[in-house]
C-alpha cells in the first residue's frame, strides 16, 4: 500500500452516483460503475465507494452494484460502505468486489461484530468512518441514521487504539460538498493521536490536501465531488501535491501507472 493516498470517492443514493452536500442536497452524476471506470483510468490510488442510504434503510450492501463494478475489471483497488450489518456481509462484499470495507453503523450497534469482520479479514481490510464536527469547541460524533450526535464513546476509542481497524476516516460531515471547507481542527481536536488517518469532506483545493498529507498520522485524503467533472482533475491535483510520494498521475494514452 502506498505511504500517501488520493482517494476518489463516489458517492451513492438509490442506485445511482450522486454529488453530495452535506449528505442533506443532492445532484445526479450517472451511473456509479462508470464514474468508478473513469477514476480507475485516471490514476486515483483508491476508490472509495459509499453507499449512504443502505444502513438507514436496512437493506444491507448494494451486491448488484458491487457486481457490475467487479465486472468492469478495474485495477485500483476499491473499498466499499454501505449497509455492512454483520460480518457475513463484509465477508461478501470482499468476495464480490472489494479490497476493503468501511464501518460506520456497526460502530454504534455492534463492535463485537466489528472485531469479528477484523478477525476474519484483517484488521488491513476495515477502516472506520466517523462522522465529526465541532459543537461548542467539542468533538461530536454523528449518527446519521437518527441525525443525533454525541461524544466518541470510550469504546469506540479503544477499539481503534487497539488496531482492530486499520485506519479511520475523519468526515467533515457538514462540510461535505462545500469547496475548501474541510475543518482542519478536526484533525486537531480527535484524540487518538497514533491512529492512521484519512481525511474527506470538502476537500478541494490541492493547498490544503498538501498540508493534511504532510502530517503524519494523515494517511490518504478523499475527494469525491471535485474530481468528478473533468478528465483531468486527477493529473492536475497530483501535479500539484508536490513533495508527496503518489502514484504517477495517467494520462490519455499513456497506459496505467
Amino acid at each position: 500500500m502506498l505511504k500517501k493516498r488520493l482517494i476518489g470517492v463516489i458517492t451513492v443514493r438509490q442506485g445511482w452516483a450522486v454529488q453530495s452536500f452535506g449528505y442533506r442536497r443532492w445532484l445526479p452524476l450517472g451511473k456509479p460503475e462508470v464514474l468508478a471506470q473513469n477514476l480507475d483510468r485516471w490514476g486515483v490510488d483508491e476508490i472509495l465507494l459509499q453507499c449512504i442510504d443502505r444502513s438507514r434503510s436496512g437493506i444491507g450492501p448494494d451486491f448488484a452494484l458491487l457486481d457490475r463494478i467487479g465486472r468492469a475489471g478495474l485495477s485500483t483497488p476499491l473499498i466499499y460502505a454501505g449497509g455492512i450489518a454483520t460480518p457475513q456481509q463484509a465477508s461478501a462484499v470482499v468476495q464480490a468486489a472489494a479490497d476493503r470495507v468501511v464501518v460506520d453503523a456497526l460502530l454504534h450497534d455492534d463492535l463485537g461484530a466489528v472485531q469479528r469482520i477484523s478477525g476474519h479479514l484483517g484488521a488491513q481490510a476495515v477502516i472506520a468512518a466517523l462522522p465529526l464536527a465541532r459543537d461548542g469547541g467539542a468533538l461530536q460524533w454523528l449518527d446519521h441514521r437518527s441525525g443525533r450526535s454525541g461524544p466518541l464513546p470510550a469504546p469506540v476509542l479503544d477499539l481503534l487504539r487497539d488496531g482492530v481497524i486499520s485506519e479511520s476516516m475523519l468526515i467533515d460531515w457538514r462540510h461535505e460538498g462545500r469547496p475548501g471547507g474541510f475543518d482542519e481542527l478536526l484533525l486537531k481536536d480527535f484524540p487518538l493521536t497514533d491512529v492512521p488517518l484519512i481525511t474527506f469532506g470538502g476537500l478541494s483545493e490541492p493547498a490544503q490536501m498538501r498540508a493534511l498529507l504532510r502530517t503524519p498520522r494523515v494517511v490518504a485524503v478523499a475527494v469525491g465531488n471535485f474530481l468528478a467533472y473533468r478528465e483531468h482533475a486527477v493529473q492536475s491535483v497530483k501535479q500539484q501535491l508536490g513533495g508527496i510520494t503518489l502514484r504517477p498521475p495517467v494520462y490519455a494514452g499513456s497506459g496505467k501507472a
